[in-house]
C-alpha cells in the first residue's frame, strides 16, 4: 500500500483576491482586508476526487491537514505533527520532515511557491513532492494543473515516473512593486504525467520577433478597444504594450480598469474590480496566458473571482499571446476555483496573436481529465 503525506499551508493564497500578489509576510494584512483561506478547501477538493481509496495518508493536525481529510470524508490517516492555531514556515518544514520520516512515499502539499520553497528546504530530493495549487502565483514546476489532476497523480503514486522539477523563488516585494524577479531556488523530484503537472513559468521578453509581435497585437487591439467600451487589462508585457499603443498607463503585473478613454482603477483588487463591473456591465477582459504553463485564469489572477467572471461573461474575454509564447505553450487552462463555473467555458478559445491574426486553442478545464 502506498503512503502519501499531506501538508497544508493554511494561509497560502490569502493575498490573491485582495491584490497583495502573495502572502509571504502579509497574512495578517490579507485577513484585515477580508481575505478568506482557500488552501484547505483546495486540498479537500483534491481528496474528494479520490473517492474510496486504499491510500494510507500521513498528515498534520487541524488546518495543516486533518481538517481537509475530514472535509473529504477520508478516515484512513494518521497524525504525525501537531500544530497550533497560528502556523509558520517552521511548522511546514517540521511537518514535512516528520511525515517523510514516518514512511511516506509521496509528500503532497497545498500552497504556492513560498510553500514549495519551504517543502524543498525541509526534504530536498529525499522524497517526491507534489503541489496542490492553492497559492497566488505558482510559477514552479512541482504543481498539478488543478485539484483533479492532483488526485489522479495521488491515485497512481508509486507507478508514475519521477522527474526533476524547478522550484522558483519569486521576489514578492519586487512583484508587488510591478517587477517580476524569479530565480531558481532548487530542484525537487515530482511524479509526472503529461498534462497533469504544470511547467515552470517562462518569460518571453527581449527577442526582436517577439517584441515586434507584441506591437502588432497592441496595434490591432488598440483599434478593437477604440470603440469606447470599458475594459480590464490583465498582467504581462503584451497587455502593457496594448496600453502603450493607446497612450494609457498600465501596471506590469496588475489588473487595470479603463473607461471613457482613461485609467479608472490601477492594480485593482477583487472588490474594486467588482465595483467597476457593477458600474460597467459591458466590460471586456483582455488577458494573456502565463508562458509555458498556459493558464488564462488560475495563476496570479485571483482578483478576477468567479463572481467577477460571471459578470464579465465568456464572450467578453479576449486572450492575447505572441506566436512565440503559443509555440511554447501546448495547452491553455482555466481554473477559476469554482468547478461549476469552469465547466461552462467552451472547449476552445480564439487567441489574438498578431495584427488581425488569431489561432483557436483547446482549453483544459479544471476538473476535466487532462488525458482527454
Amino acid at each position: 500500500m502506498v503512503s502519501v503525506g499531506l501538508v497544508i499551508n493554511p494561509i497560502a493564497g490569502l493575498g490573491g483576491t485582495v491584490g497583495l500578489k502573495g502572502t509571504d509576510g502579509l497574512s495578517l494584512e490579507a485577513l484585515r482586508r477580508g481575505a478568506t483561506p482557500r488552501s484547505c478547501r483546495r486540498a479537500a477538493e483534491a481528496l474528494s476526487y479520490l473517492g474510496k481509496t486504499k491510500t494510507r495518508f500521513l498528515t498534520a493536525s487541524g488546518p495543516m491537514g486533518e481538517d481537509a481529510m475530514l472535509a473529504a470524508g477520508i478516515t484512513g490517516y494518521t497524525i504525525h505533527y501537531h500544530c497550533g492555531n497560528q502556523t509558520t514556515a517552521t511548522d511546514t518544514e517540521a511537518a514535512c520532515v516528520a511525515i517523510r520520516d514516518a514512511g511516506a512515499d509521496l509528500l503532497v502539499f497545498a500552497g504556492g511557491d513560498g510553500t514549495a520553497r519551504d517543502v524543498v528546504a525541509a526534504v530536498g530530493t529525499t522524497i517526491p513532492i507534489l503541489g496542490i495549487p492553492a497559492g497566488v502565483k505558482m510559477y514552479s514546476a512541482v504543481f498539478a494543473t488543478d485539484p483533479a489532476a492532483a488526485a489522479a497523480l495521488i491515485r497512481d503514486a508509486g507507478r508514475l515516473p519521477v522527474r526533476d522539477a524547478e522550484v522558483l523563488d519569486v521576489d514578492e516585494t519586487a512583484y508587488r512593486e510591478g517587477r517580476l524577479s524569479t530565480t531558481l531556488y532548487g530542484i525537487a523530484r515530482t511524479p509526472y504525467r503529461p498534462g497533469y503537472v504544470q511547467h515552470a513559468k517562462e518569460t518571453f521578453r527581449g527577442a526582436k520577433n517577439d517584441a515586434d509581435d507584441q506591437q502588432d497585437i497592441a496595434g490591432f487591439m488598440a483599434g478593437v478597444l477604440a470603440s469606447g467600451r470599458p475594459f480590464i487589462l490583465g498582467p504581462g508585457s503584451t497587455t502593457t504594450a496594448i496600453a502603450g499603443a493607446m497612450a494609457l498607463p498600465k501596471t506590469l503585473l496588475g489588473f487595470d480598469a479603463y473607461a471613457g478613454g482613461r485609467l479608472v482603477i490601477s492594480d485593482g483588487d477583487a472588490h474594486a474590480l467588482r465595483e467597476f463591473l457593477d458600474d460597467h456591465p459591458d466590460t471586456r477582459l483582455i488577458i494573456s496566458p502565463i508562458g509555458s504553463q498556459g493558464f488564462i485564469i488560475g495563476r496570479g489572477t485571483q482578483v478576477i473571482t468567479p463572481d467577477n467572471l460571471q459578470v464579465i461573461g465568456h464572450d467578453n474575454i479576449i486572450v492575447v499571446a505572441t506566436p512565440g509564447k503559443l509555440r511554447a505553450t501546448p495547452d491553455l487552462h482555466i481554473d477559476t476555483g469554482d468547478r461549476d463555473l469552469d465547466r461552462t467555458f467552451p472547449d476552445t478559445i480564439r487567441v489574438i496573436c498578431g495584427y488581425g491574426l488569431a489561432e483557436r486553442r483547446k482549453i483544459r478545464i479544471h476538473g476535466q481529465d487532462p488525458g482527454t
